[in-house]
């Protein structure tokens, strides 16, 4: 094989790509990658704002300074991914960002739901990072979470948490109309 790899990791990652709706698998005929879901992605979106804005919510009220600390570090670490545009960088600390709010309200259930929904959101995001979101107005949002969080305010990093997720909706449409044919409506 060209890069050196044995069949059954292949296998298995195909296997996985297709459970989460990414590929279509047609014995002896090949796979195809999926169109971009509209309503897996809206689904997707409302469960994740419902699981994270609760996470916020009681992180808030559970956060302690070492907690804050761990954040600062996180939000320091995606600013120089930004400044030397790794953005592959970026987007894994954008989600221990997020992870980390759920071990923080002491609910590792609620990242392990959003890892196994967020798959078409992640496309999303992808194709959106360069020219809809950029990286440093999500890092601006992710500062707006961490001060509330700071202020141990439920309901100022809620509505932080909320209009931080709101984005993707919005980046959705945008990308949508540049990228028709890569979209279905179910």
């Amino acid at each position: 094989m060209r890069f050196d790899v044995s069949r059954q990791p292949v296998r298995e990652a195909f296997i996985k790509l297709a459970e989460n709706g990414l590929i279509q698998i047609r014995p002896q005929r090949g796979s195809y990658v999926n169109k971009i879901s509209l309503s897996q992605v809206r689904n997707g979106c409302f469960v994740r704002q419902a699981i994270e804005c609760a996470v916020a919510r009681r992180a808030a009220t559970m956060i302690t300074d070492k907690q804050l600390y761990q954040l600062e570090q996180n939000l320091h670490q995606q600013r120089i991914a930004i400044d030397r545009l790794q953005h592959n960088d970026f987007f894994q600390l954008d989600d221990e960002f997020h992870q980390l709010l759920s071990m923080i309200a002491d609910c590792q259930l609620a990242w392990d739901t959003i890892e196994n929904i967020k798959a078409a959101i992640d496309r999303v995001r992808y194709m959106s990072l360069d020219h809809v979101s950029s990286p440093d107005m999500l890092l601006a949002q992710h500062h707006d979470i961490f001060h509330a969080l700071e202020k141990r305010d439920p309901d100022l990093v809620e509505k932080a948490m909320t209009q931080h997720l709101q984005e993707i909706s919005e980046s959705v449409q945008l990308i949508r109309q540049e990228k028709l044919d890569w979209f279905s409506e179910e």
